[in-house]
């Protein structure tokens, strides 16, 4: 069964220093407040703000092979109000950069920067427009298929990176869709935030043509 959250439950269960869960309850603040005036998030979603979006993200840090030097480079993919790579960003794993096409979006996330000091870029343009930059991770959610992930990564992607995507209930045929342009390794890992959702760590990512 998937776990429900409300923001005790959140801060009992992640165990982090009082500054980032400060930095992380300003974040929520802000999120509730431009709600209001842009669609940042799904409104259905808002109730369980802790579960669908804060622990969704959190969730990935138990994925990552983080150095002492916490010196890792990380591409978000389609970031829209943060999720994963903001809140991420917070834990002290590295360096994020967060792609997000969208003015007013990216906008949100800038002043989520500045007002908590995480250590994050936002870039206001097209994944596809991107120009490429070493990246030891990749990640994103609810982005696109898998296949169409690899294609806009295709820049950034080489032999030692991995890619962290939380998927929904069609993982499986996104798998095999991508292995129709792609050769990959995969391991999938049950969400704990969603009975039928799967979080692939993709690697050793080669295109096929």
């Amino acid at each position: 069964m998937a776990i429900v959250f409300n923001e005790a439950d959140f801060f009992d269960v992640i165990n982090v220093p009082r500054e980032t869960s400060e930095k992380i309850k300003h974040y929520a603040i802000l999120l509730e407040k431009w709600q209001k005036k842009i669609n940042l998030v799904g409104q259905t979603t808002i109730p369980a703000l802790w579960t669908r979006h804060f622990y969704d993200s959190f969730q990935l840090k138990a994925l990552f092979d983080i150095p002492n030097e916490k010196n890792l480079r990380i591409l978000d993919i389609g970031s829209g109000a943060g999720f994963p790579g903001l809140l991420l960003s917070m834990l002290d794993i590295g360096e994020f950069h967060m792609v997000e096409s969208n003015s007013k979006k990216s906008t949100f996330m800038n002043q989520v920067i500045r007002d908590t000091g995480c250590n994050a870029v936002v870039h206001n343009e097209r994944m596809e427009n991107l120009k490429p930059f070493h990246v030891d991770y990749i990640t994103s959610r609810a982005c696109a298929s898998l296949d169409k992930l690899f294609d806009l990564a295709r820049n950034f992607i080489h032999d030692d990176c991995i890619c962290l995507f939380l998927k929904g209930q069609i993982a499986e045929q996104e798998i095999e869709e991508a292995r129709k342009n792609w050769s990959f390794e995969v391991e999938k890992y049950t969400s704990l935030t969603d009975d039928l959702g799967i979080i692939l760590k993709a690697s050793h990512i080669k295109a096929l043509r």
